[in-house]
């Protein structure tokens, strides 16, 4: 039923311009993908969404944009040229991949965790990093516990996640990553943003850019992919007051998932068991795709880890002062980390709505008026030169404050079928009554009634049903 789900999905999206396969005319390329021009306009409609509420509405916290390249050091500072690797086996059974902590869940399963000795020997070793030990005994288990006509592998591997290119510097041609993380252009910028900016803790920095990371396995469409955009904010508080700031940040972003109005069963907040080498403390909201629930978003308590290694690599002065006390520290930092792509999947899978109408089937994407593409569609009902006249009158009006659509072509209920397709939360009609009444029709997509109104009160209407103000006065 998911892969069905699933198909749906793609195709809407591909058909009604949303997201197409990257070099499509050459069959694509694996786990990359192209936003077509109504899937861009509804990305920047999401990145408008968080970056008024992060950044706009704030005075603790601003933005800033990094670049994708930077210094190996950086990388070397952050462990991620030394850790950020991802284990996995090949399983000639099958010829499937596995990454190596979900085959651990396997086999645990498989043995029914009967052996809780094994399981902890098994999970230690994962941890610390013996892969050479864990490949003996996990080869041992396979064997006494008869797993062998499910698995047979050649030795665990692993690889780097971070993607090299070339750096010419006269004939010598040196190795540079791309960034597999935003937050580390944020760290090394820190003390240029609080001097020029004359922040005061406790503040954030925010950004929105592009990460790429080499996954193994990429799958479920844009859930996970190779390369991708990032919405991260990086906290800078007093140590000692991170339980806080963590509720705190916790609480603030379920406001905004919430606002979207996907429906609040769908979040569920997930503490983190396994954490990351430069977190105590972490949780993640994790949102229900299909009928499963997965991380959507990251609230991590950093502690100091990031700023302590870049001052120690870089013997830079990244320190702040605490006037009270008389004495210098490193800030502690919560970050909160949003996926771009699979916020918008999120919306697009909940949005997407199949019923019977009569014995006919209606398809239409029921997105919050806010993320739609296309505010408005102008659809004049008859080709009259008078009537054109007024519709193109009508848009001229509405354009520059609301993203507005024109449409004359084939029939109406032709074009009521596309603007549902795509999202659009009202048509606006023009025919002969516009002329003599200056009145015209407003059809509703998600109920698809339709009410009269007076062309001079559509401005009005259209304020009221588009404006944001109240939710951010509400929520920041």
């Amino acid at each position: 039923m998911t892969n069905k789900k699933l198909k749906i999905i793609i195709n809407h999206a591909k058909i009604y311009g949303f997201i197409f396969r990257s070099s499509d005319i050459y069959n694509g390329i694996k786990s990359i993908y192209d936003y077509g021009p109504q899937g861009v306009e509804m990305k920047n409609n999401i990145k408008k969404f968080w970056w008024n509420y992060m950044v706009k509405y704030r005075n603790n916290i601003v933005g800033i944009d990094t670049s994708i390249l930077m210094n190996n050091k950086v990388w070397l500072a952050s462990k991620h040229i030394k850790n950020f690797k991802e284990y996995f086996i090949f399983n000639k059974k099958n010829k499937k991949i596995y990454i190596l902590n979900k085959f651990l869940k396997k086999i645990f399963n498989k043995i029914k965790n009967k052996k809780k000795k094994i399981k902890n020997i098994i999970l230690n070793l994962y941890k610390k990093n013996k892969i050479k030990i864990l490949n003996k005994i996990l080869k041992k288990i396979i064997i006494k516990y008869n797993l062998i006509k499910y698995y047979k592998w050649t030795n665990i591997k692993n690889i780097n996640l971070m993607f090299k290119t070339k750096f010419n510097i006269l004939k010598k041609k040196k190795e540079i990553y791309l960034r597999p993380e935003t937050a580390q252009g944020i760290f090394i910028n820190v003390k240029n943003v609080k001097n020029s900016n004359r922040m005061k803790i406790p503040f954030g920095i925010a950004q929105i850019g592009k990460s790429f990371r080499n996954e193994i396995i990429s799958k479920q469409f844009i859930f996970r992919t190779k390369e991708f955009e990032q919405m991260e904010m990086q906290f800078f508080i007093l140590p000692g007051e991170e339980k806080k700031w963590y509720k705190y940040w916790i609480k603030s972003r379920l406001k905004w998932h919430y606002y979207l109005n996907l429906g609040k069963k769908k979040y569920k907040i997930k503490k983190h068991k396994n954490l990351s080498h430069y977190s105590t403390f972490a949780s993640d909201i994790e949102f229900k795709f299909f009928n499963k629930f997965k991380e959507l978003e990251g609230i991590h308590f950093r502690k100091n880890y990031d700023l302590k290694n870049h001052i120690k690599l870089s013997k830079k002065n990244l320190y702040f002062f605490d006037y009270k006390k008389k004495k210098k520290y490193i800030p502690y930092i919560i970050e909160t980390s949003l996926g771009l792509d699979r916020i918008f999947y999120s919306i697009f899978c909940s949005s997407l709505k199949i019923e019977k109408i009569n014995k006919n089937k209606r398809i239409y994407l029921k997105l919050p008026f806010f993320i739609s593409p296309f505010k408005i569609a102008i659809l004049p009902l008859i080709n009259n030169e008078k009537i054109i006249k007024i519709s193109e009158k009508i848009f001229n009006n509405l354009k520059y404050t609301y993203n507005t659509i024109y449409d004359n072509k084939n029939s109406i209920g032709k074009r009521y079928k596309i603007q549902d397709s795509i999202g659009t939360p009202f048509c606006v009609t023009i025919d002969n009554n516009s002329i003599i009444n200056k009145i015209v029709t407003i059809r509703f997509r998600d109920t698809m009634k339709q009410k009269k109104y007076k062309i001079k009160y559509l401005n009005k209407f259209f304020k009221k049903k588009f404006n944001m103000t109240l939710f951010y006065k509400k929520n920041i």
